[in-house]
């Protein structure tokens, strides 16, 4: 219970990464920033001990675990104790900042409504791996990112922002990879500020922004003058 004059505590943050961490990246310099991130990243927690996030993580003093499926029989088994390292760290939220593990149906349903991940493509299109080359090979005039809340579906959970980035002639998997990270790199933080502000949350299976559900492909991120 929280007594008169006392600060409301700050929401936290477990930050899920396999790899290099430019998302996360976003995140920690978010904090910075005038509108802040809404919340404190209290963990960052990779399954790949060289993942260089987790250097980003250290950088930032933000305490970093490896917890590598190596020691453990099974997908459950792995992810059982990753719940519990989680746990650990009281999350509000826990965003997969390019964490390429496919989570347990216990993982996922142990923390529903507070899970959320991002993907480039515009989902439901190019679920899963090589989403650049694929738009590519389908000659796709235009691609983008998603930002989904988690369920047991691969990609497959509510939507909560798109955003669009146009597919030029010239255009190779790195350098359309380029252009979508530059647009995840400035939404991301953007969404994570909402949940953590009150705004955003999961009714049912039905993400809601300021009290209003939002429709099935999300907000779609449209850039003006103001905001490019």
């Amino acid at each position: 219970m929280m007594h008169g004059g006392e600060a409301p505590a700050e929401r936290r943050v477990v930050v899920l990464i396999s790899g290099n961490g430019s998302n996360l990246q976003a995140l920690i310099d978010a904090r910075g920033t005038e509108e802040g991130l809404g919340g404190d990243i209290v963990a960052v927690i990779s399954d790949k001990a060289d993942a260089y996030g987790l250097e980003r993580a250290r950088q930032a003093d933000i305490p970093d675990r490896v917890l590598s499926p190596r020691e453990f029989p099974s997908r459950e088994e792995y992810d059982l104790h990753l719940i519990r390292l989680v746990e650990e760290y009281e999350p509000d939220l826990i965003v997969l900042a390019g964490f390429m593990r496919i989570l347990s149906p216990a993982f996922v349903l142990r923390f529903h409504g507070r899970l959320i991940n991002i993907h480039p493509s515009l989902l439901p299109k190019y679920k899963g791996l090589h989403t650049h080359r694929r738009a590519l090979e389908a000659g796709d005039n235009e691609h983008g990112l998603s930002i989904h809340f988690v369920t047991e579906e691969l990609d497959g959970g509510p939507v909560i922002l798109q955003a669009t980035v146009p597919v030029e002639l010239d255009d190779d998997e790195s350098s359309l990879a380029r252009r979508v990270q530059v647009k995840e790199h400035l939404l991301y933080p953007i969404v994570v500020r909402w949940f953590l502000q009150g705004r955003l949350q999961l009714l049912g299976n039905h993400p809601v922004l300021d009290g209003q559900p939002l429709p099935r492909q999300g907000v779609l991120y449209q850039e003006t003058p103001e905001n490019q």
